[in-house]
């Protein structure tokens, strides 16, 4: 008999993006390691992207929980639906070019809604789920965040039933990238402090999906800490062909300060110095593009040369990953951001096209890149070495022998990762 577990997340099908990726992957193998997914999300969720193809990847048979959830982002879009939108998908203007309304709606989003948007459901959660854990005798239970607030029913169901809590946390919480943009007052962010050492010290197990976060979370509590990083699933499409172009492709959001401006300007050189790769050469950009990204490429006279195709589903993505030929990942340059693993690196390695990835020093994601031998990994002030990657990947191009012999991607498959997860529950 399989043992039954209780996952309870926010963001599932029809929602896109890479928040829904992770628990889509981890409940469509879990029953093949002996344990019975349950999935408790909302009825009536406002996610701020939607991917209706992610609803045929859903496993047959797997019994999925939902119940109604108030959501505040919808009285938000009242005032500004573009505005709403913006901030419950992280997309967050520089300060000083945040209008009043964004402004209003960030201060009341970060001192009124504590840990998030989302901190309605835990009280009907909790007692919603009290009953249906007695009924089907459910003694290990799941919250993924974020939102974070979801952590909060894990929290509440743990001390009213006893039952075995794993806490997944896909970022960080008060470190995460925008926590500090929230105009958050000295009470409030105590008070995502306190929230966030009562998760940390009270579940029986933490999981991140990275190491640096690991070592984060080990100076906040001696609770045991499992590395699970995301990772990529084997996909039934059809290889395309690779683009005639010499196609750069950055596929994901583009956030304010997730713009590598010295990557620009390595291109802008390059365009002007080489009339063949003039000539060849286009930027694919896939996904949300802050204005200040589009602003920066302006002034680097590389407009004339973007194919800025917004949000596509997730099988176009994947056909996107495989048809370019480099790829694109950026990750803001501070502190905080080195904890974290975009989901699509695991994806990007497993498309087959090289990457140049842009971020901080001591990213766990420079050491996967040398590891995998699946790309090259530069600083925000490398310029000249980015200039020169991408010169030697186009020379590459130009004699047909630009290609990525991988090592070591075995241990990111989706299945490989759901095994270890079937181990610690």
């Amino acid at each position: 008999m399989k043992k039954q577990v209780l996952i309870i997340t926010y963001y599932w099908p029809p929602a896109g993006g890479p928040g829904v990726q992770r628990w889509l992957k981890f409940v469509k193998y879990l029953p093949e390691f002996g344990v019975e997914p349950i999935v408790y999300c909302p009825e009536n969720p406002n996610y701020p992207i939607v991917d209706e193809s992610l609803l045929v990847e859903i496993p047959e048979g797997i019994r999925i929980i939902k119940h109604p959830i108030s959501e505040p982002y919808r009285f938000a879009s009242m005032l500004s639906k573009k505005n709403a939108k913006q901030i419950s998908s992280g997309v967050i203007p520089k300060e000083k070019k945040q209008s009043f309304v964004q402004k209003l709606l960030l201060y009341v989003r970060g001192n009124y809604f504590i840990p998030d948007a989302r901190k309605n459901w835990v009280k009907p959660s909790v007692k919603y789920l009290t009953k249906l854990i007695k009924d089907n005798n459910i003694d290990t239970i799941i919250t993924t965040g974020p939102p974070h607030s979801l952590h909060l029913i894990g929290c509440q169901l743990k001390a009213q039933l006893g039952v075995k809590w794993l806490a997944d946390f896909r970022d960080p919480w008060t470190t995460i990238g925008y926590h500090k943009k929230l105009k958050l007052t000295k009470p409030s962010e105590e008070k995502h402090n306190q929230l966030e050492k009562t998760v940390l010290n009270y579940a029986d197990e933490i999981i991140v999906t990275s190491k640096n976060t690991k070592h984060e979370f080990i100076s906040k509590t001696e609770r045991p800490i499992s590395v699970i990083t995301n990772g990529y699933d084997n996909h039934h499409i059809q290889r395309p062909s690779k683009d005639e172009k010499f196609t750069l492709a950055h596929i994901g959001s583009l956030l304010s300060e997730r713009n590598p401006k010295e990557l620009w300007q390595a291109i802008s050189e390059l365009l002007e110095e080489h009339s063949d790769f003039e000539k060849a050469f286009q930027l694919k950009l896939i996904g949300v593009v802050s204005e200040d990204v589009l602003q920066t490429l302006r002034e680097n006279s590389l407009e004339n040369y973007i194919d800025n195709l917004g949000y596509v589903s997730h099988e176009d993505a994947i056909k996107q990953q495989m048809a370019s030929r480099v790829l694109i990942m950026v990750e803001i340059d501070s502190e905080d951001t080195k904890v974290i693993i975009p989901g699509k690196l695991f994806e990007y390695m497993a498309s087959g096209t090289p990457i140049i990835a842009v971020g901080p020093t001591d990213s766990d994601v420079e050491a996967i890149l040398k590891s995998t031998n699946t790309g090259h990994y530069f600083y925000y002030d490398g310029k000249d070495t980015i200039k020169s990657q991408i010169l030697s990947y186009f020379e590459a191009y130009k004699s047909n022998t630009l290609a990525v012999h991988a090592i070591g991607l075995e241990q990111y498959s989706r299945k490989s990762l759901t095994k270890r997860l079937s181990e610690i529950i």
